[in-house]
């Protein structure tokens, strides 16, 4: 009798708790301020659930066709190029919150510089596969391998997203890693990037400003530390067991982004350390799962796409947690399937069903 293989049940159960536990937590958060600004608490549950059910369907499709079908040049080089466009073409559309990174249809948003993360991996894993012997010549492996990501990269920090820009640079980092990429060329590459870093952060007025807020926000707690400050304050306030779902008080017009970027702040302080422990271990279980699939995997192709979709969920949850917890300056990372934010969590969803078919494959 035929043996029945099923996905990764551990990796599964995991990213739906993430997903229906976010969609309580967004409501949690958000209510209030939707009360306030569309008359209905629900406006941003409403419109979470409908990007969760599209996610699903996604993983659910994703999760049934085989991985090995996109290891197509023709997908490949056609993802990049439509990718290119669309975070060009934010530049010419309106500005929305002092920014160029999203693109509007009816009552939605798009942010293109979801897409460009999944998309520099399906690349690098398609361009890395053959070269596994070959690491060590720039000029025909790591020269080509890194130019696109570096254009993504600029494009990203024109919007300007420099948090999104370094996360994907963390992404395509760990898939170089695993590729075999010397340690030396890592050296290189941040020596480089050194000088553009030092602009971004100290010769821009606002990032410079959140730095400072970082070492000490309460030299500046009404502007550049209230971030921070907020922040801490909810996560002290929940203490062991948190004040209850629903009874947190700092979302109520004091942190800010509640809903968004300080979701892992409001569930500190309406459950508590436990539940904030169970959401990071939530991610443990994830991060453990999914570099099980990419070492169990004997194809290249398969585990660098298992490598960089587990680090592209893994990453972003850890710089976001950092930054609720004062770890790091404030970034505009959400918590992956947690936040509100429909791009974030279709795409989101629609790689772990990529990372699943994987793990379908070698179970």
């Amino acid at each position: 009798m035929a043996k029945r293989v099923s996905v990764d049940r551990w990796l599964f159960t995991v990213t739906m708790l993430l997903v229906f536990g976010g969609l309580v937590m967004v409501f949690s958060a958000s209510a209030v301020m939707a009360r306030e600004r569309f008359g209905s608490p629900y406006a941003f549950l409403s419109k979470q659930l409908i990007w969760a059910v599209a996610g699903i369907a996604a993983m659910v499709v994703t999760m049934r066709v085989d991985y090995r079908r996109y290891k197509n040049p023709a997908l490949v080089f056609s993802f990049m190029g439509i990718t290119t466009l669309l975070l060009i073409s934010v530049f010419f559309l309106d500005r929305s919150h002092h920014t160029h990174r999203w693109i509007h249809l009816g009552g939605f948003s798009f942010q293109p510089s979801e897409l460009a993360k999944p998309v520099l991996i399906l690349f690098l894993a398609y361009f890395l596969e053959g070269r596994a012997k070959l690491m060590d010549d720039v000029r025909n492996t790591l020269v080509p391998a890194a130019a696109p990501v570096l254009v993504f990269l600029g494009l990203i920090v024109l919007q300007p997203d420099l948090g999104t820009a370094i996360a994907c640079a963390g992404i395509a980092a760990c898939i170089l890693y695993v590729a075999g990429m010397r340690l030396r060329y890592f050296s290189y590459a941040f020596a480089a990037a050194m000088p553009v870093l030092y602009v971004l952060l100290f010769r821009v007025a606002w990032r410079r400003d959140r730095l400072l807020a970082f070492w000490n926000p309460y030299a500046d707690r009404e502007k550049a530390g209230f971030h921070i400050i907020q922040s801490l304050i909810a996560v002290g306030t929940g203490g062991l067991t948190g004040t209850g779902l629903m009874e947190g008080k700092q979302k109520l017009f004091y942190l800010p982004e509640p809903h968004t970027d300080f979701i892992f702040a409001v569930t500190a302080e309406e459950l508590g350390l436990v539940g904030a422990l169970f959401v990071v271990t939530l991610f443990a279980i994830f991060l453990w799962r999914g570099m099980r699939a990419s070492w169990r995997t004997t194809d290249l192709f398969g585990r660098y796409l298992a490598v960089g979709i587990t680090s592209m969920v893994v990453l972003q949850a850890f710089i976001n947690i950092s930054v609720v917890l004062g770890m790091m300056p404030t970034k505009g990372i959400p918590l992956p399937l947690v936040s509100y934010g429909g791009s974030s969590l279709f795409v989101t969803l629609a790689c772990v069903g990529v990372l699943l078919n994987i793990t379908k494959q070698v179970e």
